[in-house]
């Protein structure tokens, strides 16, 4: 081992997205070393992490605890381990907007970030341009997108001016009501929603994936990573999920990245990045991908999906309205107090009750965010949140 590993802060250690990089990390100790460790809750799984990476600081939203040793707990929180002295690149790879001041310090203090999380930019998107506007250098160096889509693009960018770009194609799988009645959509369970053909996720995630929410947030995504307006950024079906996102040039050629379903790919490339290295994901070749099946995006059956989009061109404060109403109606529909049919219904109700054109501040996004969820937890008869 060598004391020039690369330095990183796991943010949403215990989670999926963080399991799969500190896999990688092992797969490459001689690169990499863990200085910091964050996790919604103390866990036994936290415990096996921190028994493994003994110098990695840390902290939980559980609080303090005697679980954690004193010396090892940081007390400033997210914002504190992203900025920890021997922190060079921070995963982030929370859910929810906790991790925007965090994602804004890091790269105010010179750390690189590498982010799988879409809240981010959904909510402080103009935020963190700003940010990365007073930084020198390539911007998609010092915000490494995680997610499969937006890797992809970035993968094919490279080499490539954004002046010849036509459009971004963002992929999408379907989710598990892609080949359903329509007419039977609106009344789906939790546990239909839940049964991803292709992903393994978290619960809200996978229920984005169904309505998706989760797509229309990529492009707003794709409208902060890559300055693109969304007139050129657009999505597909493709059941498979072998192609991750293509890249359409002014000349009429496209540009993909392709390969077997893994997050761990992605996750790499943006931890090894300019470099690429041999890989713990899973790999096949082509003649084992079957067909490359693309389809068009039926809005009709993907009513959320458009309800997004038109708000997220509209800008302002619909980010961070999109984002909280989203987290409450999908708590809701699965703990059965809202139908699925009706997700797409209280997002756009929200964004018509709260938005405006004024793109707010750091502290204006956590006032709207507190306000709107708020009220739908009362309109939808769900417990106040734990303060």
């Amino acid at each position: 081992m060598t004391e020039d590993r690369l330095g990183l802060a796991i943010l949403g250690s215990t989670g999926s997205i963080g399991r799969q990089a500190l896999d990688v990390v092992a797969h490459h100790p001689d690169r990499f070393r863990v200085a910091a460790l964050a996790a919604g809750h103390v866990s036994a799984e936290l415990h096996d992490q921190l028994a493994g990476w003994p110098e990695a600081r840390v902290w939980t939203a559980d609080g303090a605890t005697t679980a954690v040793e004193s010396h090892r707990w940081a007390d400033g929180g997210l914002a504190e381990l992203a900025t920890l002295d021997g922190v060079e690149l921070v995963v982030v790879a929370t859910t929810g907007m906790a991790a925007l001041p965090a994602v804004l310090a890091a790269l105010a203090s010179g750390r690189r970030v590498a982010l799988a999380n879409k809240e981010t930019l959904v909510t402080g998107g103009h935020l963190v341009a700003a940010e990365l506007d007073r930084i020198e250098g390539d911007r998609l160096d010092w915000l490494r997108p995680i997610d499969s889509e937006h890797s992809a693009i970035w993968q094919c960018l490279l080499g490539e001016r954004l002046e010849d770009v036509a459009r971004l194609i963002l992929t999408a799988s379907g989710g598990p009501f892609r080949d359903r009645d329509l007419g039977d959509v609106a009344g789906a369970t939790p546990d239909e929603a839940l049964a991803h053909p292709t992903w393994r996720m978290g619960p809200k995630v996978t229920v984005d994936s169904a309505t998706l929410v989760n797509k229309a947030f990529e492009a707003i995504e794709a409208r902060w990573l890559y300055r693109l307006p969304y007139s050129r950024i657009e999505a597909v079906i493709h059941p498979p999920s072998v192609v991750h996102s293509l890249v359409e040039f002014v000349d009429g050629s496209f540009k993909a990245q392709l390969g077997l379903p893994d997050m761990r790919l992605p996750i790499q490339f943006a931890l090894t990045f300019p470099q690429r290295a041999a890989s713990p994901a899973r790999q096949a070749p082509p003649t084992e991908w079957g067909a490359l099946e693309f389809r068009s995006l039926d809005e009709a059956r993907y009513p959320a999906y458009r309800v997004v989009r038109e708000a997220a061109e509209a800008g302002g404060n619909r980010g961070a309205i999109l984002n909280a109403a989203d987290e409450i109606a999908v708590e809701a529909f699965l703990k059965g107090s809202l139908p699925f049919g009706r997700i797409a219904g209280v997002i756009d109700a929200s964004v018509a009750r709260w938005g405006t054109d004024r793109e707010p501040d750091l502290d204006a996004i956590g006032v709207i965010d507190a306000e709107v969820r708020g009220a739908l937890r009362a309109d939808l008869s769900l417990p106040k949140a734990r303060a």
